[in-house]
């Protein structure tokens, strides 16, 4: 045999082997042909054979083709070539690779499912893949919970964690549960829980997540509700960026810097006097009302701060004056909206707040009476709100509390002495049974209809003997022409346009109410305000109640007076609901006892009820009870007092009267003394004298009327102290007929002026548990233990003072335009630094003498008043009326 030289060709005598290569990884395999590759005389070498397998296993569990598995686990040639470790080049398994393939064909996730379970009874391997992923991390994601819970029960543990840490239920869940998924998170939970598992630290970090956003879409949702009920625009809330994590945080313990700073120019703003009308028609005039926006008493505060430690008293007062009268001009030109009045009020006593608590300009501003200047503008918006509130709360008043009757079947039903009518329809009308015969059932006992719960039975001993056939005999006149229209049987033309409407009920009210409540909420206005202002809103409304029901005599009867008890009831449980301080509920003393008047008065025959019975109520006078018992509307059969109780009666009232003149006629001497006082004093003031004497007398009488109210504000902020001990201030006694609904309660700020900053915790009145719509279809489906929880506890407030004093370069385009904002935002030429240095050693120098500097001014002491001050641009006070009381009268 010659050898070949090395590089030459092949002979071509060589025969080429032009046979097909066996097809080892078949792109769709079949059973018949596996079977046909892997017989003994097909020609394969058994590593051929094997990658045959290694090929068709992975292909028939990517299809989830559960014939051809069978197959190959079964069939003797093809099991001794099935691996079932076999892994790809991402180190992915055979399980998870079959469990890759769900969702992708619907109609074979069965046949799938059973690949997979198929698989782990033969001990297919059952480890993680290179990034840690076991099959139970692919199948929460893919697979249906039954085959989770299969894999759960065959080895597979839910906390085993991939090599980022992440266990099954971290990969399910994120920051929120997968679409579709949330059965399988919760099977996931159970399992872990009954191992011991209390919590991980994504499944936190996904609960806080869905906690936040369900709290942002309850808020939104209030927000919404309140802007339609009160007809406010939306973009109010724009401003809102709070983040809820900070939300309710509380920075109590802080340093003195944080109120009183550093007296240099980094804590004030440098303005010119001819400038002023031109700073507040931007500030305050102009400026876009925004919800929670501190921006102008920030900025109020720093320039008070310049006018006070660079200038003299007279910049610092002329500058608080003009600030104080184009605050009062804005809210008096925007009366109506209701907005801008809660915005004004949050940023005048924010302003107060940050006036008072910095040591280094407080003496001056009350040498100056600046103080008394920004409370009288405080009072102002204050009661511009309250008149906001009592507008809209009269028209709904009547509808809402006196004449809404839930039943009106029943209260038809009621028939009074003073409506008897012999007339009687000439229709016929079918007899219905009558509820007073008493029926017989079954077992032959008689039976009576139970007594309504809405109206009490009548005492009266004579109501068996007068038959009910009788009784039902005599009808209004009214009520025969209508019943006489009912049944023709042409309807009338107004019938087809009438309104089917609902009639108003208490829930309207109370929505208008938690609207208004939510605004003051989420404006961040001061608590103590916030409960002063409900205390006056609902004395007035419960003024208006009691002069309506007494002077109304329509509503004097024990009907009425057990539906409008009713009513009232609804009013209490909404102070209790929203975590007002049950004392706010005192103002309804007086109509509590007129009601309770009104449905016993018939159910006094001796004398010695009436005595006890009056001496139960507190809260009126004899001559209200004698009012309500001479024009009391008596039902059929029900009884009537006495001669003798009507007598004494009639001698308390009497009595009353020769008392009330003679308290009238202390009173005017009072006033004529207190006249003549303050005339000696302002005679002495002028002519330079002193009068420490009575200026001590006034101010003790003063102290001795305001100490107990001034106390129970404070109690307010006292966290050991619970909210039910708050009582409102008392108004005067009555000694009339009439309540005042016109007398203002005082208005007080608290002793600390650090907690005129105290804001409203929202984080219980957002609360789902503890909150409901504003709207609801039955005034009588709320919550009982929802009042129970929120009447008990101290007052929840929250402090931010460190947040409330955050300002930002912005500002400086409410005081010298735009134009400063972007040249402060430019780097800055430290070119002039020994001038600078200069400048800053003088007013230091000049800083340093400002408490030395002897201010020697006249002063007055300006009380807290109900009234515009009327001090700017020549505005004449309009007295102890308002523009709204103006469009009331």
């Amino acid at each position: 045999m010659s050898s070949q030289k090395p590089g030459t060709l092949p002979s071509r005598t060589q025969p080429f082997d032009l046979s097909p290569e066996p097809d080892l990884h078949p792109l769709y395999p079949t059973v018949s042909q596996i079977s046909h590759q892997l017989a003994s005389n097909s020609g394969l070498d058994p590593s051929q054979k094997a990658e045959l397998v290694a090929h068709c296993i992975s292909r028939a569990c990517v299809f989830g083709d559960i014939s051809i598995l069978q197959y190959l686990l079964s069939d003797p040639q093809a099991q001794v070539h099935v691996d079932l470790g076999v892994r790809d080049e991402d180190g992915i398994g055979l399980i998870s690779l079959a469990i890759h393939g769900f969702g992708s064909d619907s109609d074979r996730d069965v046949e799938r499912e059973e690949c997979v379970r198929l698989l782990v009874a033969q001990g297919a391997d059952m480890g993680a893949d290179k990034a840690g992923w076991t099959p139970l991390h692919h199948a929460v994601i893919l697979s249906p919970p039954t085959l989770v819970s299969y894999l759960m029960t065959h080895g597979y543990s839910p906390f085993d964690v991939t090599r980022r840490n992440l266990t099954p239920l971290d990969i399910v869940t994120a920051h929120s549960i997968l679409p579709g998924r949330d059965d399988v998170a919760l099977l996931l939970e159970e399992a872990m829980r009954g191992n011991g598992w209390t919590g991980g630290r994504m499944e936190q970090k996904r609960r806080l997540h869905e906690q936040r956003l369900k709290k942002t879409g309850k808020q939104k949702e209030i927000r919404e509700e309140a802007c339609k009920i009160l007809g406010v625009n939306l973009n109010l809330w724009a401003s809102d960026t709070e983040s809820a994590s900070d939300s309710d945080l509380d920075d109590n313990d802080l340093d003195e810097d944080v109120y009183t700073p550093i007296p240099d120019y980094t804590s004030m703003l440098v303005f010119s006097p001819p400038l002023l009308p031109q700073i507040f028609d931007s500030l305050i005039t102009n400026f876009p009302t925004s919800l929670r926006n501190a921006t102008p008493a920030n900025t109020l505060y720093m320039l008070t701060r310049f006018a006070c430690l660079a200038c003299d008293h007279t910049w610092l007062e002329d500058f608080i004056i003009g600030a104080s009268d184009a605050i009062e001009e804005t809210f008096f030109n925007r009366a109506e909206d209701v907005t801008c009045l809660i915005f004004w009020l949050y940023n005048t006593s924010l302003w107060l707040h940050l006036l008072q608590c910095d040591n280094s300009i407080n003496e001056a501003c009350e040498m100056l009476g600046s103080f008394e200047l920004i409370e009288e503008v405080i009072n102002s918006v204050f009661v511009f709100i309250i008149r906001f509130a009592e507008q809209r709360i009269d028209q709904l008043l009547d509808a809402t509390l006196l004449d809404y009757v839930p039943l009106t079947s029943e209260f038809e039903a009621v028939q009074f002495e003073s409506e008897w009518s012999f007339l009687r329809s000439f229709t016929g009308k079918r007899k219905a049974p009558n509820p007073t015969i008493p029926t017989t059932n079954r077992g032959g006992t008689p039976s009576s209809p139970p007594a309504s719960p809405h109206r009490p039975i009548s005492p009266s001993h004579s109501q068996n003997t007068i038959s009910s056939s009788n009784s039902r005999k005599f009808s209004s006149l009214k009520e025969t022409f209508t019943r006489g229209r009912a049944d023709s049987t042409r309807a009338p033309l107004s019938a087809l346009f009438a309104d089917t409407s609902p009639p108003p009920s208490p829930v309207d009210l109370t929505s208008f109410l938690t609207a208004l409540h939510t605004l003051l909420v989420l404006s961040d206005i001061n608590p103590a305000l916030t409960t002063q202002l409900w205390s006056q809103v609902m004395y007035w409304t419960a003024c208006e109640v009691f002069n309506r029901l007494i002077t109304r005599k329509k509503y004097l009867c024990r009907s009425r007076a057990v539906q409008i008890s009713a009513n009232v009831t609804v009013l209490e449980e909404w102070i209790e609901g929203m975590g007002i301080p049950p004392g706010v509920q005192v103002h309804f003393a007086p109509v509590r006892d007129l009601l309770n008047w009104l449905q016993g008065l018939s159910s006094i025959v001796e004398f010695q009820d009436l005595v006890f019975t009056i001496q139960t109520m507190k809260n009126v006078n004899p001559l209200q009870m004698r009012r309500a018992v001479r024009d009391y509307k008596y039902e059929v059969n029900e009884g009537r007092m006495t001669d003798e109780c009507v007598q004494y009666l009639t001698q308390l009232q009497k009595d009353w009267e020769r008392h009330r003149v003679k308290l009238g006629v202390e009173a005017l001497r009072k006033e004529i003394v207190d006249r003549d006082r303050d005339r000696d004093d302002a005679s002495s003031y002028l002519n330079g004298s002193s009068s420490g004497s009575v200026k001590e007398s006034s101010a003790s009488v003063n102290s001795s009327d305001t100490s107990a109210t001034q106390q129970s504000i404070d109690m307010l902020f006292d966290k050991s102290r619970d909210k039910s001990a708050w009582e409102p201030a008392k108004p005067p006694q009555v000694l009339g007929e009439l309540l005042d609904s016109r007398y203002m309660l005082p208005l007080l700020f608290p002793s600390d002026p650090r907690l005129l900053a105290a804001l409203p915790g929202r984080k219980s009145f957002f609360a789902d548990a503890q909150r409901e719509p504003m709207l609801s279809a039955n005034p009588r489906s709320r919550s009982s233990s929802r009042a129970r929880i929120k009447s008990g506890g101290p007052l929840v407030w929250r402090s931010r003072n460190r947040k409330l004093r955050e300002v930002e370069v912005g500002i400086l385009q409410w005081v010298d335009g735009i134009r400063s904002v972007a040249r402060w935002d430019k780097p800055i030429d430290t070119g002039g630094e020994e001038e600078d240095k200069e400048d800053w050693q003088a007013f230091d120098d000049r800083v340093g003498d400002v408490d030395n500097i002897a201010i020697k001014i006249n002063t007055h002491v300006t009380p807290l008043t109900r009234k515009p001050s009327g001090r700017s641009k020549g505005r004449p006070s309009i007295g102890e009326t308002t523009p709204i009381d103006l469009a009331l009268t």
